[in-house]
């Protein structure tokens, strides 16, 4: 007797409510969710916080430079001539700046949940955590949740500050780069551990309004990454104007009192402030997402590996931003969440963010940098050489009184090709795109003669290029 064969079902079709969502809404998650959204994808973002924007836009980026910003002008009011008739100082104090701070916060929030309601995206509040690979659980304070459903995740949670697991963040007197913003008192001293980029930022932002600030660095010079020039530039800067600067420290212990912290250095030194904020490093924020779940495991510091399509070892999970790591910028974020929206739209984007992205950082005065640095062409063996434009011998800088800074510009000896450029002083984050501009030209379009042979508005702080590319091209030997 002949077997018959058993009918085989046919496959059912998986029907998500959504094509993709989108975990964090600072740039990277809004990045990837407009993108899709333009290709008229079913996208929805999860927010933890009541309101979008991320780090980015509530701790990070934004109100660190309004801050910034209101002091640069504080100081540039007191020490320019013109108002200074009297002896009196104009003063502020670190809860008056926070208002601006908020202002230009309840802004970009506006901004950026105006961008959600006219693409259609929906926004859900709440804990996100993994299911499965294609199921998320929002779970609110209240203990109460739903689940979503998505043929594609993307982890956009960004970062927090590392907080040392024996202090005691919830003493009113110890913060981090987040909680500061909370700071409701004027401090007359403040301790920084932590000289990187934050921690500078914040020690050019309280000496600004004229507390006293110990800066303690765990390493041998400030923000080693950058061109030892203006490392040099900015720690004869902070020395001047009051801050003390401690090199190779490591904290011990901190000791509160009510009134006062008492900081224990490994080296013996103790020191006494109001108030310490710890700026020593950033943990992603993976821990709560249940990433066993669906086998995908972070590192020590919380981060996601990724390829060069942003897409994790899970096929259907992706990760931008923060959350992966290096370069840890909000502009390369977008660019991140950009491609990443490609890949899932087409199964990978040719595109890549461009080698040279520019760092800023915002200091008082700025520091902003493309490409290599001297010790960097040095080790390489490049053979290249420096042409530099001092920004006190700029009729702008002159006018505007911000004539602290310069202009360094680092070229090939043979080919006039730009292979760094670094600026110090105000306004530097916006200078240093000039050069960004052609340096990214192909086919012999970077060249350093361009300054030379183009007419800059006369006066502006742009001249700076054709004085560091005239001085340059003067040390070549002829």
């Amino acid at each position: 007797m002949a077997k018959t064969k058993e009918a085989k079902a046919s496959p059912t079709k998986v029907t998500y409510q959504y094509d993709a969502i989108i975990i964090g809404t600072g740039p990277g998650g809004e990045g990837t969710a407009m993108n899709l959204a333009k290709s008229k994808k079913r996208v929805a973002v999860i927010e933890k916080q009541p309101s979008v924007g991320g780090g980015c836009a509530h701790w990070g980026t934004i109100p660190s430079k309004a801050l910034r910003h209101s002091v640069s002008r504080l100081i540039e009011f007191n020490t320019n001539p013109l108002f200074n008739a009297s002896e009196q100082r104009n003063r502020l104090t670190f809860p008056d700046i926070l208002n601006h701070a908020s202002t230009v916060i309840s802004k970009q929030v506006n901004l950026r949940t105006s961008f959600y309601d006219r693409n259609r995206i929906d926004i859900f509040h709440g804990e996100a955590s993994f299911i499965d690979k294609h199921t998320l659980r929002i779970t609110q304070p209240d203990g109460s949740f739903e689940d979503m459903t998505a043929q594609t995740i993307v982890i956009a949670t960004g970062s927090r500050p590392y907080r040392p697991p024996a202090v005691d963040f919830e003493h009113g007197r110890i913060y981090d780069s987040d909680t500061i913003l909370k700071l409701n008192h004027d401090p007359r001293h403040i301790i920084i551990y932590g000289a990187g980029v934050i921690g500078c930022e914040y020690a050019s932002i309280f000496r600004g309004l004229g507390a006293k600030v110990d800066l303690v660095n765990t390493r041998d010079r400030l923000l080693a990454f950058t061109d030892a020039e203006v490392s040099d530039a900015l720690s004869y800067h902070f020395w001047n104007s009051g801050i003390v600067i401690r090199h190779n420290e490591e904290l011990a212990k901190v000791e509160t009192r009510s009134d006062c912290v008492i900081f224990h250095m490994e080296s013996g030194k103790k020191m006494q402030a109001d108030c310490v904020l710890f700026a020593n490093g950033r943990t992603g924020n993976t821990d709560k997402l249940n990433l066993q779940a669906i086998g995908l495991e972070a590192d020590g510091r919380g981060l996601l590996k990724v390829d060069e399509n942003y897409r994790t070892q899970i096929d259907n999970i992706y990760a931008v931003g923060d959350v992966i790591g290096y370069p840890s910028l909000a502009s390369a974020a977008f660019d991140q969440g950009r491609i990443a929206a490609t890949a899932i739209l087409h199964g990978q984007c040719p595109e890549r963010i461009i080698s040279d992205i520019p760092v800023g950082i915002y200091t008082i005065p700025e520091i902003s940098s493309v490409g290599k640095n001297e010790q960097e062409l040095t080790t390489a063996k490049i053979p290249y050489e420096v042409g530099r434009a001092q920004f006190k011998h700029l009729a702008r800088a002159q006018i505007a009184g911000t004539e602290v800074g310069s202009l360094k510009i680092l070229f090939h000896i043979d080919t006039k090709e730009i292979l760094g450029i670094h600026c110090f002083g105000e306004r530097a984050s916006e200078i240093i795109h000039i050069g960004q501009a052609i340096m990214e030209q192909r086919n012999g379009g970077n060249n350093i003669e361009y300054f030379i042979n183009t007419t800059f508005n006369y006066p502006t702080m742009a001249e700076a290029y054709r004085v560091a590319a005239l001085n340059g091209l003067n040390r070549l030997i002829k």
